[in-house]
């Protein structure tokens, strides 16, 4: 994984600052599979990767996670994926959508995306 001091990443209460929600309402979001997030570094910080949220500088009306990212971390965690897993699939690159699963999917390459996922059901 990133190293934890890298700006791709986003402690929760940067998160909350974002989206401009209480910390609580980000707990919701991470609990409801909304948004998801990690210990990059063994024993450091849970944190939120920065391409799971939409912001105004992204183009959004308004800051809110990936809309696309809830049924597809539902999909991997249905497949047997852990969270953790699900965070690491998403950031990585695959080779058949030439590029990472966020970045696809945040390209509205949402049926590519799950598509692939898929091939991981049992």
């Amino acid at each position: 994984m990133t190293d934890a001091s890298d700006s791709r990443w986003c402690s929760l209460p940067e998160v909350a600052e974002l989206l401009d929600v209480r910390l609580r309402d980000v707990r919701d979001l991470l609990r409801d599979h909304h948004l998801a997030g990690t210990r990059p570094q063994e024993g450091g910080p849970f944190l939120v990767p920065r391409d799971f949220l939409l912001t105004v500088e992204d183009g959004a009306a308004q800051p809110a996670p990936v809309p696309s990212l809830r049924g597809t971390l539902m999909q991997l965690t249905d497949t047997g994926f852990t969270v953790d897993e699900a965070v690491e699939w998403l950031l990585s690159e695959q080779e058949e959508l030439g590029a990472t699963p966020i970045a696809a999917l945040r390209a509205q390459r949402i049926h590519e995306v799950r598509r692939l996922a898929q091939t991981f059901a049992v």
